[in-house]
C-alpha cells in the first residue's frame, strides 16, 4: 500500500527542477501504488504570513503521514523550515529518510556536488531522567537549542544508554543518493 510522504526541501531545488524529479517520478509509473507513495508536501501554498501561520501549515501538512523525505540539495541543511519540519516529524513519530538530489541534472542541464547532510547538523539532547528531548541545531561553529522547536515530553521514556546525552539525528535516519542508488526504481522500497 502506498504511504503518504511529506517532502521537505529547499525551495530553490524545486525551481532548479531537481526536487520535482523525485516528487513527480510517480507520474511515469502505472499508478501511485506502484510508485509507493503520495506526496503530502505543502510548499506550493506556503508563501505565507507569520511564523505561527507557517508552523500551523507545516503541522497540518504532516498530519496523516508516516514518513518524511528530506530532498538534500546544496543549502537544505541550513534552511530554517527544513529544520523545523525534521524536528516536527520526529515529534509526530515519522520515520526520516534523506535523498541527495544534486546529481540530478537541473533545468540548466548541469549537476552539482552533494550537499551537506542535514541530519548531521541536528540532534536531540535527552534529559537525565529520560522523559524529555531538547531539539539541538549546529549553527556556524557551535551547537545550540532549536529556535523554533521547544523541549518536549516523550511518549515513551528513552533508553537508559541515551539519558543525559546529545545524539545526532543520523542515528535515526537513512540517507540515499537518487542517481547512484537508483531512486527511480527503489524509492518505493526506501519509504515502505
Amino acid at each position: 500500500m502506498a504511504k503518504r510522504i511529506f517532502f521537505s526541501f529547499h525551495y530553490q531545488d524545486i525551481i532548479d527542477f531537481r526536487g520535482n524529479v523525485v516528487r513527480n517520478h510517480w507520474m511515469t509509473k502505472p499508478n501511485r501504488e506502484t510508485a509507493g507513495f503520495f506526496d503530502a508536501s505543502i510548499w506550493e501554498t506556503a508563501k505565507k504570513t507569520s511564523v505561527m501561520a507557517l508552523k500551523r501549515l507545516i503541522n497540518s501538512g504532516l498530519k496523516n503521514t508516516s514518513k518524511t523525505c528530506i530532498l538534500i540539495g546544496s543549502e537544505t541543511y541550513n534552511r530554517r523550515w527544513v529544520r523545523y519540519e525534521i524536528f516536527r516529524s520526529i515529534y509526530d513519530g515519522n520515520d526520516l529518510i534523506g535523498v541527495h538530489i544534486n546529481k540530478i541534472k537541473g533545468k540548466n542541464g548541469l549537476t552539482k556536488n552533494y550537499g551537506p547532510n542535514p541530519f548531521e547538523y541536528l540532534g536531540l539532547e535527552f534529559s537525565s531522567d529520560g522523559w524529555y528531548a531538547q531539539p539541538r541545531e549546529y549553527k556556524i561553529s557551535s551547537w545550540g537549542n532549536s529556535r523554533d522547536f521547544d523541549r518536549y515530553k516523550l511518549n515513551v521514556r528513552i533508553s537508559e544508554d541515551l539519558r543525559g546525552k546529545s545524539i545526532n539525528l543520523t542515528r535515526w535516519s537513512t540517507t540515499y543518493k537518487w542517481i547512484k542508488d537508483d531512486g527511480y526504481n527503489n524509492f518505493g522500497k526506501w519509504v515502505s
